[in-house]
């Protein structure tokens, strides 16, 4: 692998977002050896996250999804209407059959997960910068079986059918969270809550409180969510 290189005023301004500083530094150690890239910002939150980006201008934004503050799929979302010119590569232990169409949607340019090797994060930021959209070869040919209408595993994977706002409360609920600290993470009233818990225990088929948090609880332990 090349030395680390000086950086240009040519070079594409880079905001690493992730609240494990230990992530955050290995992410400038792979991007500060490729030419053409510079780190402009570390953010551990999606809060320094926006400042960051209004100080700092950087071309192109790596986040994770799990963030202490509010989730990276509203991340996404604010830095999408706040500054659009600001591209996006979620870098998440999500896995992408999951959230790669979610945050897409959202307004994010690629997906990697961090499972992969780092080459393939160092190929996503380029091809995003052209323009382009960056997600894996799997992922790639299911989106595209979705748009020739063939029809994905739906239905054994229930958990797909929430919003992306359910998922979130579903993810806390795992958490060990309960309603009103929920509401006031999500600065919503806890009867808002209380019905996105209802929603998710229609869609999931779960008839009590109780099964919705040991079923919300074991998915998040076999995700690895933080």
């Amino acid at each position: 692998m090349n030395g680390p290189t000086k950086a240009t005023a040519k070079d594409v301004r880079i905001l690493v977002v992730d609240d494990h500083s230990i992530v955050r530094r290995g992410l400038v150690d792979v991007i500060k050896r490729e030419p053409g890239m510079t780190v402009c910002a570390e953010a551990a939150s999606a809060k320094e996250a926006i400042q960051a980006i209004r100080e700092h201008k950087p071309r192109l934004a790596i986040m994770d999804l799990s963030l202490q503050d509010f989730s990276g799929m509203e991340l996404i979302k604010q830095i999408k209407a706040m500054d659009p010119a600001v591209s996006m590569i979620v870098h998440s232990i999500h896995d992408e059959l999951l959230y790669a169409e979610r945050a897409l949607r959202a307004g994010a340019h690629g997906y990697v997960m961090k499972s992969e090797e780092t080459e393939k994060l160092v190929a996503a930021i380029r091809t995003v910068v052209k323009g382009e959209i960056f997600v894996s070869d799997r992922m790639s040919s299911r989106i595209l079986g979705r748009m020739m209408g063939s029809k994905v595993d739906i239905n054994s994977q229930p958990i797909e059918m929430l919003s992306d706002r359910e998922l979130e409360v579903f993810e806390d609920l795992g958490r060990g969270q309960g309603t009103r600290q929920i509401a006031e993470k999500l600065c919503v009233s806890i009867k808002t809550v209380e019905s996105h818990r209802e929603s998710i225990k229609t869609k999931l088929n779960l008839k009590t409180a109780s099964e919705l948090i040991h079923v919300a609880t074991h998915w998040v332990m076999r995700e690895g969510g933080t």
